[in-house]
């Protein structure tokens, strides 16, 4: 049965989630700013997504409305996302849609054990309690009965069109021409890499589950690498031979914080780059019986597509 959906967002994983959707016969929209083309057999919508009026108008009879939006200001989260977290939640109730949340690992704040769904959202930093308050209220909707909604979270992503926006992706272009890579924190810390394909794919498995409604899943990941091994290896898919790897000291990340906002920003967040930061999905990966996308191919997709 053909069903309609909305998303909003056209980022790496606004994109991939389209493709599946399109790919499957369902009937798709992609909310921007812009409205600009962004992918056959997909309509592009010009609304500003903030505007619940206006997006209700584009949401009216879809099944899900995914939110992959994704404030391009670092800097100016504060006061943006509010806004368009509220403007979803008012469309979601005022249509009836599902809303499909893409979130992130913020909300856990530091962690010295694997992250598992269902863990207390312990930050204190201001990014993450950000996104911890709007799953917070999402849910208090939800369980209330006034929208239904879930809510998937991965970590940093790898993957086609992530570019300057990924950790390991930003040095790809730079570091296949041999030039050096300057990563945050420690070069040999485990880490969990996420796919941004794999987000797409969770996300509208349980957008199709009433099951899993309600409760936040783990994107489905592969083991944990170091930025050093991360990068390492996806230059290898390529035939590219490794680079040098090395860390921003501390200090000198803490000194740039004190006159650059983005590296502010960045340094509050340094924990997730000084210690193991691993994320558990084996719950997603059981009941959803999805699986990663195999590494090999995630790296070669990142070279190829960045």
């Amino acid at each position: 049965m053909t069903e309609s959906y909305v998303i909003v967002g056209a980022g790496p994983v606004g994109r991939q989630t389209a493709e599946l959707l399109r790919d499957r016969g369902d009937q798709v929209a992609v909310v921007t700013r812009s409205g600009r083309g962004v992918i056959d057999g997909v309509r592009s919508v010009a609304a500003d997504a903030t505007d619940s009026a206006a997006l209700s108008k584009v949401a009216d009879g879809a099944a899900a409305l995914f939110n992959c939006a994704n404030p391009g200001d670092y800097t100016r989260w504060q006061e943006m996302w509010p806004p368009l977290a509220e403007s979803l939640l008012a469309t979601a109730e005022r249509t009836g849609a599902l809303l499909a949340v893409t979130s992130n690992l913020y909300p856990y704040g530091p962690t010295t054990a694997p992250m598992v769904e269902g863990q207390p959202d312990a930050a204190t930093d201001h990014k993450g309690r950000l996104r911890a308050d709007m799953w917070t209220e999402a849910k208090a909707r939800h369980d209330a009965g006034r929208i239904r909604m879930v809510e998937v979270r991965g970590s940093d992503y790898v993957g086609a069109g992530v570019g300057e926006n990924g950790h390991i992706t930003r040095h790809v272009p730079a570091a296949s021409r041999g030039k050096a890579a300057w990563v945050i924190g420690k070069a040999d810390q485990p880490h969990t890499w996420t796919d941004v394909a794999d987000v797409a794919r969770t996300l509208v498995a349980v957008a199709g589950r009433p099951d899993c409604w309600g409760r936040v899943w783990h994107v489905p990941s592969n083991e944990p690498r170091s930025q050093r091994q991360a990068l390492t290896e996806v230059l290898a898919a390529g035939g590219y031979e490794p680079v040098a790897v090395r860390a921003i000291p501390m200090p000198a990340l803490r000194g740039l914080a004190m006159v650059n906002p983005l590296m502010r920003e960045i340094a509050e967040l340094s924990y997730m780059w000084t210690r193991p930061y691993v994320l558990d999905s084996s719950r997603t990966q059981q009941t959803l019986n999805l699986r990663p996308t195999p590494w090999e191919e995630v790296c070669r997709r990142t070279l190829a597509g960045n």
